[in-house]
């Protein structure tokens, strides 16, 4: 209404709408209207577009006024306060004329408080066209990123940004989910400035956000139940809404509830407005609640983007076939709830959290990058109002009110808003960020983990499955780099500045992970299967490669140790009766009579209750379609034989079978299901099982599988004792259909029969075996099928899928440390496996994943071995030189001759190898002795000028060269 005031003071904003020009001005004004005749300021942010001649920067749009309307040639903006008078504001205008100035800095700082406050007033002009709405305040010189507020030395320019991110609570999820918005938004490359301004203390720190929100192209407001209650979070709301550039995001709230509060008496008329602006602009239906965190952030992302025509920022590189998860959801997962809510807790806090007006004394306002400093606070009063202090380490008194309203109006709703208990799952003081579920084997910890990873899902970016087995634990992590999209390759010598030692780039590679994964994007890290707290390879601790600060990131470790370090543990007891039962009785949950009911009690009682043998026994009753009874008895009457411990499989692995005799027999018998249900074919499917029992505890090809199966013979009937005693069992699996014969039909038999189980892992068909599975199945044969496995690894034909089965066939070949090796190759073969697998094996661990200790290790023991082979094979030659004429004539002296020929160049190709490779890391000598070692093998089999001699003459160059230089 014209000649009516309406002012709201907020934290420093004057807002007046007056139907009269003020007339006078002060000395002050003409300062500011000199300084702002100026043709550009060093804090002009860059994403603010105006023409070239104003010499000011467009910041605000007045919906009150058409855009394209006529102006005059001279403006005159006045803002005034009851307590003092304003300085009167001026500006010449060009033909466009911007709808809001955005006054540079003057020379000196005033002390006085109020002139460093922002400044919002609207004038009529001689017109009848609506007011306008001028922003004006001086731009602080100093910018707060971890300095002093205090100090005004230095003189750094505030980074621009394209949007601004309001919030306001103490939940600490709140504040999770804000940063993973900017942390989402800067990955777009979207320059973003995150704040709860409740949480400042001093004008300097308001001033700067201040100047953010005149400056940004969106504003986004995550509304939140105490959003209401903040006077600084509704003037986000409606100065966003006026501009029409807000974007609301609606945080464990809806709009439904937010109108509800129009119908209240209680709020005032500033808060009204906020509700009508939020309800107007929520056009793009954003509301998050802890089950859909991760859609909400991408469908802003992508809403932005799309706005401020920013292309697509493509994905970084991900190694096809690798998936989030490593298995499908269990469907038949039961149980474990105590648990599951246990490990919410710790991970994200408590109960119900409500939500209250006061602000925590930790300032969770921004990252580093908005120069807003983020540590403790304590309050300081103004002339016009109190702010929270941004004073760095100081916390002097507790405040429980975020701000004061002299009128009150806002009493009655804050009333209203504390009575609705916000449902939060945070508790700063409780959470944590690493949690150990630990527990017997075949407990259900991989089980529970899945379980909890598809619960929550969606309050992470990504969810990264890792493999904690000891000897593959290292490369596991390193995997990491594929679905995080980084480069851990060791250094190009073109690109190295320095010569950097091994030990350097191998900690730099994790050092790059560990950057990536432990900031504000919020990752799930699932360590499956942790079997010591240090590395296998070197001996590191585990707090090497899991910081006590993980940033966003929570981990989740399972494994069979008591406590793993100092983290928080979580241990996993039986499964309760009622739950037993329902696992037993299969997925096809027949019910059975009282006396078929006991028996499966007598199965619950010699398993333990332990999840893996009931599923397996619940597997049998459902495939085979047999009574308990019948299957009980024909268990129990296999005999388990005693036989010698692999020397591969470990020592709690041979405690584990000896312990657990039932289960023992449990998986015989199965054994004996695939042999008499495959008859005399080929035994596919227990060939199979046989052989993934010596790859690595990870998902494996199906292809990949039947190839190393169909290198295994045939034997006799390895369980023909038990097929007498067992023939009225198997008489009953005559329609079970157990009889197919493909190699995915082969592979969904041990899927079926509870063995192994389906993963996510494309293109193909890809299963993994429990480790249960292949603790027993490796005491069943440890001759045969370890053989047959290496020669299936030749098959591989994409080796960063499957660098596990790799080094699984490296340990089967050369073992390591203290192990022996398990698998004798002959002659050819070795030359074979060493230049198909082991080469580009150790190769790729070196450029791709920086593992040169490991790799120069591999190396070297593939070059002891070829030089065993190579003195074997002389003494073949020289016996045949000196034996008899009738052994002359049945040996083949010239395919032997090519062999020798080909384990010596393969010799040297190591040798060269090992020097390129010493060369990155600085050690010359050692090169240069192995260089001249292969250029002597290839001048006498090869002769100077060829080809390969004159490569290692020119290493061998480049080795002196480089030595001479340091």
């Amino acid at each position: 209404m014209r000649g009516e005031e309406e002012e709201a003071s907020l934290a420093g904003l004057t807002i007046r709408t007056s139907s009269s020009q003020t007339s006078s001005s002060s000395k002050k004004g003409k300062d500011l209207e000199t300084n702002n005749a100026s043709d550009s300021s060093p804090f002009s942010s860059p994403s603010l577009v105006s023409p070239a001649s104003s010499a000011f920067v467009s910041a605000l749009q007045s919906p009150y006024i058409s855009p394209r309307a006529t102006t005059q040639p001279t403006i005159t903006t006045t803002s005034t306060t009851h307590n003092q008078p304003s300085p009167l504001l001026s500006y010449k205008s060009s033909e466009d004329v911007p709808s809001s100035s955005y006054t540079p800095p003057s020379d000196e700082f005033s002390d006085d408080p109020s002139d460093r406050k922002l400044k919002l007033s609207s004038a009529c002009t001689p017109d009848p066209a609506p007011p306008r709405i001028s922003f004006s305040f001086p731009v602080p010189r100093v910018s707060l990123a971890k300095v002093s507020v205090s100090s005004p030395a230095t003189n750094t320019k505030l980074r621009s940004s394209d949007v601004y991110i309001g919030f306001h609570g103490q939940n600490p999820n709140l504040v999770r989910f804000c940063k993973w918005l900017k942390s989402e938004l800067e990955l777009q490359g979207i320059a973003c400035f995150v704040a709860d301004r409740a949480k400042y203390s001093d004008t300097q720190s308001h001033e700067i956000a201040d100047r953010v929100i005149c400056s940004v192209t969106y504003g986004i407001v995550v509304v939140s139940c105490s959003s209401l209650l903040n006077y600084l979070s509704l003037e986000e709301v409606r100065f966003f809404a006026q501009k029409k550039n807000l974007i609301p995001i609606f945080y464990g709230t809806g709009p439904s509830e937010i109108m509800s509060l129009l119908n209240c008496n209680a709020i005032d008329k500033e808060c009204k407005e906020a509700i009508d602006g939020l309800i107007k602009c929520h056009e793009f239906k954003l509301e998050a609640n802890e089950s859909n965190w991760r859609s909400c952030v991408g469908k802003t992302a992508s809403i932005l983007r799309a706005k401020l025509g920013r292309k697509s920022v493509v994905d970084k590189e991900i190694v096809d076939g690798i998936d989030e998860l490593p298995f499908p959801r269990n469907r038949s997962f039961l149980g474990r709830e105590k648990e599951i809510i246990e490990m919410e807790m710790a991970l994200f806090g408590n109960g119900e959290y409500l939500e209250s007006t006061a602000p925590s004394s930790k300032g969770e306002a921004s990252g580093q990058s908005e120069g807003l400093a983020d540590e403790e606070s304590d309050v300081v009063s103004n002339r016009n109002g109190k702010f929270i202090s941004l004073e760095l380490g100081k916390c002097s008194e507790t405040r429980t009110e975020a701000w004061s309203d002299p009128n009150g109006g806002k009493n009655s709703l804050k009333r209203l808003l504390k009575t609705k208990k916000y449902r939060s799952s945070s508790n700063c003081k409780g959470s944590t960020s690493v949690v150990c579920v630990n527990g017997v084997p075949g407990i259900g910890k991989t089980e529970l983990a899945l379980e909890f990873a598809y619960r929550y899902s969606q309050r992470y970016k990504m969810v990264l499955w890792v493999g904690g087995e000891a000897r593959y634990f290292r490369q596991n992590l390193l995997n990491l780099s594929f679905s995080l999209g980084l480069d851990v390759s060791a250094d190009a010598e073109k690109d190295r500045g320095r010569l950097r030692s091994f030990d350097e780039q191998e900690f730099e590679a994790f050092k790059r992970i560990k950057r990536e994964l432990f900031r504000d994007m919020p990752y799930l890290l699932i360590i499956d299967n942790l079997e010591i707290e240090k590395d296998w390879w070197e001996g590191k601790d585990l707090n090497d490669l899991i910081p006590r600060n993980t940033g966003g990131t929570h981990v989740l470790i399972t494994t069979r140790l008591p406590k793993v370090m100092t983290f928080d543990t979580v241990q996993l007891s039986v499964l309760p009766l009622s739950d037993a039962m329902v696992l037993l009785r299969g997925r096809r949950k027949k019910d059975y009579p009282a006396e078929e009911f006991e028996i499966l009690k007598l199965f619950e009682e010699k398993l333990g209750r332990l999840s893996y043998g009931l599923w397996v026994i619940g597997s049998l009753l459902s495939e085979l379609a047999i009574p308990p009874s019948a299957l009980f008895e024909a268990v129990n009457k296999i005999q388990v034989e005693e036989r010698s411990a692999s020397p591969f499989v470990n020592l709690n692995d041979e405690q584990y079978c000896k312990a657990n005799p039932f289960i023992a027999k449990v998986l015989a018998f199965s054994l004996a299901v695939l042999e008499q249900a495959e008859g005399n074919r080929n035994l596919l499917s227990l060939k199979m099982l046989l052989v993934g029992a010596w790859f690595a505890p990870v998902p494996i090809s199906v292809n990949l599988l039947a190839a190393a199966a169909k290198n295994m013979p045939t034997g006799g009937n390895r369980f023909s004792k038990w097929n007498k005693c067992l023939s009225h069992t198997f008489a009953w699996c005559g329609g079970c259909g157990l009889g197919r014969r493909s190699e995915e039909d082969a592979a969904f038999l041990l899927v079926r029969l509870g063995l192994a189980r389906i993963t996510n892992r494309q293109p193909g068909c890809w299963i993994q075996f429990h480790p249960i599975t292949q603790t027993f199945a490796r005491r069943r044969d440890y001759i045969l099928a370890p053989k047959a496995t290496v020669q299936g690894v030749r098959k591989i034909d994409n080796p960063l899928l499957n660098l596990d089965h790799l080094w699984a066939s490296a340990f089967l070949v050369f073992g390591f440390k203290s192990e022996p090796p398990l698998v004798q190759l002959q002659a050819m073969d070795m030359v074979l496996y060493i230049k198909r697998t082991a080469l580009p094996l150790a190769i790729t661990a070196f450029t791709t994943f920086s593992r040169c200790n490991s790799a120069l290790e591999l190396l070297k023991v593939c070059t002891n071995v070829l030089e065993e082979v190579e003195k074997s094979f002389v003494s073949q030659i020289q016996d045949w030189r000196q034996g008899s004429l009738c052994w002359k004539k049945k040996t083949n002296k010239k395919v032997d001759e090519y062999v020798w020929q080909d384990v010596t160049l393969l010799k040297a190709l190591l040798l060269e190898t090992r020097a390129k490779l010493l060369l990155r890391g600085g050690h010359f000598d050692s090169g240069e002795e192995l260089c001249r070692t292969c250029i002597s093998i290839r001048t006498v089999m090869l002769g100077h000028n060829h080809e390969l001699t004159l490569s290692a003459q020119e290493t061998l160059a480049k080795l002196v060269r480089m030595r001479s230089k340091i």
